[in-house]
């Protein structure tokens, strides 16, 4: 059992994980960098439907993060993500629509509106596990489209028509189209949020989080708060798959309630466990699998889609059974196992 200096909380051994394990390799830093370079450049070079679409899969991906705070690192099932997604979405659409808000300033509404509604959710969300917290999870997705359509509503939500929502030109000073720019801004808001999930994972908070997820009674028996942990978890969670709504408002300049039904919530579902659960950086592959491989089953036949992305799905978790993330940890440990050792000769020292 290990304590927890500031705030007296004790942890159990399963949430200890020692800070060589949470630091980064140095090599690890370039690759980092690298790919922060190339995301950085291809803007400059591709077609604007390219740049579009790869803005999508940033976007899909900070919502599977969403999920995977919740699920992945705290052990709470979740078929509802759908919902704050379209919140969010709504909350950014109704701000510039209606309001003529600053579409900058949507972004953090939009998230603290989905944090309150998932912390007020969680709430009665405590009594439940497993299967019958997705039971309610899922009443919540299914209830937001219709409660989107109300007619009572419609001054502000558009009714079953929806909003169309302006998108922001860039600034003068920059020479790039409006897609461009929504890229940029959209890569900005990813890298800083998955910033600030790997820190809140690496902190006291965090280790707290995944001892609840890996056994909550020992957890509560060592003076962890069971219920302000799992309830912050949910708003936080929700607040960015909120956020990840918001940019969906305004890349897609326009939202609907029937963009935000049951199957989007299963959607990032997949994409958490294709992308592996618990994995950080894999929600950006599983943002890569929700966007393209729906694409590829639909240009192969467009009446068998739904076969090909079924047999598509079976044939990548038999091949990656922990995601893609686990994938690249194996092939990591493989390759590292296969270096050869070093040359010793026989005084004793390097040849």
């Amino acid at each position: 059992m290990t304590t927890l200096p500031e705030e007296g909380v004790a942890v159990p051994a399963s949430a200890r994980v020692p800070h060589q394990a949470w630091a980064m390799p140095a090599r690890s830093h370039w690759i980092v960098a690298a790919v922060i370079v190339v995301a950085l450049v291809v803007p400059l070079v591709a077609k604007s439907f390219v740049i579009f679409q790869l803005t999508e899969v940033m976007i899909y991906g900070l919502a599977i993060l969403g999920l995977n705070l919740l699920t992945g690192f705290s052990g709470q099932f979740s078929l509802g993500h759908s919902a704050f997604y379209g919140i969010g979405a709504y909350t950014a659409a109704i701000l510039m629509h209606n309001y003529e808000v600053g579409y900058l300033w949507t972004l953090p509404a939009a998230g603290i509106v989905c944090f309150v509604v998932g912390f007020l959710f969680g709430l009665p969300a405590l009594r439940l596990q497993n299967l019958y917290l997705a039971l309610a999870t899922f009443a919540l997705a299914v209830a937001v489209p219709q409660i989107l359509k109300y007619h009572g509503l419609e001054n502000w939500t558009g009714g079953v028509q929806g909003l169309v929502v302006d998108q922001p030109d860039p600034p003068g000073f920059l020479p790039i189209s409006t897609d461009q720019w929504l890229y940029y801004v959209t890569l900005a808001v990813v890298l800083l949020m998955f910033g600030a999930a790997t820190s809140l994972m690496r902190s006291r908070t965090g280790r707290a989080i995944m001892a609840i997820r890996d056994n909550p009674i020992a957890a509560a028996a060592m003076g962890i708060n069971n219920s302000l942990y799992k309830t912050l978890t949910f708003g936080v969670s929700a607040f960015y798959t909120g956020v990840a709504g918001a940019l969906s408002a305004l890349v897609v300049a326009f939202v609907a309630p029937d963009s935000f039904n049951f199957l989007l919530s299963v959607s990032f579902l997949v994409g958490l466990v294709i992308g592996g659960v618990g994995s950080i950086p894999g929600c950006l592959f599983g943002g890569l699998f929700v966007l393209y491989v729906p694409n590829i089953a639909n240009s192969i036949s467009t009446g068998l889609a739904g076969a090909i992305y079924g047999v598509i799905l079976l044939i990548v978790i038999f091949v990656m059974p922990t995601g893609a993330a686990g994938l690249v940890r194996l092939a990591v440990l493989r390759l590292s196992r296969a270096r050869p050792a070093p040359l010793i000769n026989p005084e004793g020292g390097k040849p």
